[in-house]
């Protein structure tokens, strides 16, 4: 039997879904100014407001004076008919972060493991706490979001290896999902901080970009035509492993299992702590490089932020660092050519727009082509802006998507 396309019930869904979007993207419109903006009648848009204020997304928030006759009534998506929550996991605790349907950020709090090696645990307790401070029934969570560091079985899920968090293997997704009873997704950390730059940052709109994660480690998450590039493994983004000029070979990186006759969950990434890439941008070496320049902050961030504040006394520091991760900048962009580069965390934060001016510099004299080097724009904790963008792309998906009769 061939199939029906354009249905009345999947032409309303796709209304309902585009006007939904539309109100959370621009705010509080008018009946007009949907249909204006979706291409809509003024019955049909009528129609579909109807719909709306019944299944209790939209409400009258207002009037808008206009020319002659009544005031129009501006209708906005309600805030409270779905929550979301992200989560950034470190080796020092859990921070969670409620939104609303819209976006807005209603509480954060950030918990203490306690020395508990439990992830569901200490997920379970942040959750619990997050949701008491948004004074919201943790049942009304729609979706979760979860950011780590390591690597992220694309396939299955599941964390595969993360260095500083042992305890986060393969079986904790399902048993989250199991403790919350709901939809659990987890991500590396870094691809989400990309999206959240994509969302509010310096790659906001942009289809294809890589950006450069520079913190307590290192990483990479590369956006291709609007998506992100995981890798056959979910080792996508592994900077830290790269051969570089300059620095011992990461031997031992990639032993497989079967080389020593050990489980995957063991082996798989074990960190290459004495060469490669990382061995010349980590937080110690960049540490130890801006003391042989002689600025002598305690960490490698205030190290940087002194550098930059004082370029008199700090440019030869920031010059060679920027050499150093130009390294890791040409590699990806002779082989991707992304057209865009952003730096991110902390480091990359620090050092700014006299960092990032200098890494262009550095890999326009030896790449071919040469990319737009920008500092991440995203306020606030990028991670876990990363996390709840994406539960709050998976929970409209859900309750933005209208059950209806043919």
């Amino acid at each position: 039997m061939a199939r029906r396309p354009g249905t009345p019930r999947l032409l309303r869904e796709l209304n309902d879904r585009a006007a939904l979007d539309l109100l959370v993207e621009q705010g509080p419109l008018t009946r007009a100014q949907i249909g204006e903006h979706t291409g809509l009648s003024k019955v049909t848009a009528s129609q579909l407001l109807s719909r709306l204020e019944e299944r209790g997304l939209v409400a009258v928030v207002g009037e808008q004076a206009g020319g002659r006759g009544p005031n129009a009534a501006l209708y906005a998506v309600v805030p409270s008919s779905a929550y979301v929550a992200g989560l950034e996991v470190g080796p020092d605790g859990v921070t969670a972060g409620v939104a609303d349907i819209t976006g807005r950020m209603v509480a954060k709090v950030t918990v203490d493991p306690n020395g508990s090696d439990d992830p569901v645990k200490t997920v379970h307790s942040a959750v619990v706490k997050a949701c008491r401070s948004a004074k919201v029934a943790a049942g009304r969570l729609k979706a979760f979001v979860i950011g780590t560091p390591g690597v992220v079985d694309p396939r299955s899920g599941d964390v595969k290896f993360a260095f500083d968090l042992p305890s986060w293997h393969e079986g904790v997704l399902a048993a989250l999902r199991t403790d919350l009873r709901r939809p659990v997704t987890i991500e590396n950390d870094v691809n989400l901080a990309a999206l959240a730059e994509r969302a509010y940052g310096a790659a906001r709109h942009a289809d294809d970009f890589a950006l450069m994660w520079f913190d307590r480690g290192m990483g990479l998450s590369v956006m291709l035509g609007g998506r992100l590039h995981r890798g056959r493994s979910g080792g996508a983004g592994e900077i830290g492993y790269l051969p570089v000029p300059g620095a011992p070979l990461p031997l031992g990186a990639a032993r497989r299992p079967e080389d020593e006759g050990v489980t995957e969950s063991t082996t798989w990434g074990i960190p290459a702590l004495a060469g490669g890439y990382g061995s010349l941008v980590g937080a110690d070496a960049v540490r130890a490089l801006a003391h042989e320049h002689g600025i002598a902050e305690p960490t490698a961030v205030d190290c940087v932020r002194a550098a930059v504040a004082d370029e008199e006394r700090g440019g030869s520091f920031l010059d060679e660092l920027a050499v150093r991760i130009s390294y890791g900048v040409i590699s990806v962009n002779v082989v991707l050519d992304p057209g865009l580069v952003v730096l991110s965390g902390q480091l990359g934060h620090a050092g700014g727009a006299p960092l990032a001016a200098r890494i262009e510099r550095a890999v326009g004299r030896l790449s071919p082509t040469r990319p737009t080097v920008a500092v991440t724009e995203v306020e606030g904790d990028p991670v876990l802006r990363g996390a709840v963008h994406a539960a709050l792309e998976r929970a409209r998906d859900d309750v933005f998507s209208a059950p209806g009769e043919d």
